[in-house]
């Protein structure tokens, strides 16, 4: 898995950092998200594929 986040298609609604926060978190003057991990192991691989499905700004990209 490896995935890629678009800062400029990010509302800073932090959905991704509640459902994966090894993976996601947000900056801390706008929200915007910040990418932490990747390439994530295997157990986060769920968590992840959510976090792409509920983002409201289709920011975040998992191949």
């Amino acid at each position: 898995m490896k995935i890629t986040v678009d800062q400029e298609k990010c509302c800073g609604a932090g959905q991704c950092v509640l459902i994966a926060p090894e993976v996601f978190d947000q900056r801390d003057d706008d929200g915007i998200v910040l990418l932490l991990n990747a390439t994530p192991a295997e157990p986060l691989h769920t968590a992840v594929r959510e976090a792409a499905t509920v983002c409201p700004g289709a920011a975040i990209e998992v191949s």
